[in-house]
């Protein structure tokens, strides 16, 4: 279940960035941050798996966080970080730079 809404927020997310760069920047723009964010998730989980497989077992710590589900959630806290940063401008809004 942990692992479906892992994977749901990643949807989302790619959704809404998607919609954004292609409502302000044009088709391909949206399209490029789509497929690096679908480049990122599938190189990440590759690594955070490797990282999981050195600290746990395959059960992990019961039916509902075994060691995909460990990895997925050591992307996702990685994803966080970097897609914060690369995403500021387009969805955080500074201090006193507000349009009306």
């Amino acid at each position: 279940m942990l692992t479906a809404f892992i994977f749901f927020i990643h949807l989302y997310f790619s959704l809404v960035v998607f919609t954004k760069k292609w409502q302000g920047e044009g088709l391909s723009s949206g399209f490029t941050n789509l497929a690096l964010i679908g480049i990122l998730f599938a190189v990440g989980w590759s690594i955070t798996g490797v990282f999981a497989k050195l600290l746990m077992e395959p059960e992990g710590l019961g039916i509902y966080f075994d060691r995909d589900t460990f990895s997925l959630t050591l992307l996702t806290i990685a994803e966080s970080f970097f897609y914060k940063m690369y995403y500021k401008d387009t969805f955080f809004i500074e201090d006193g730079t507000e349009t009306q």
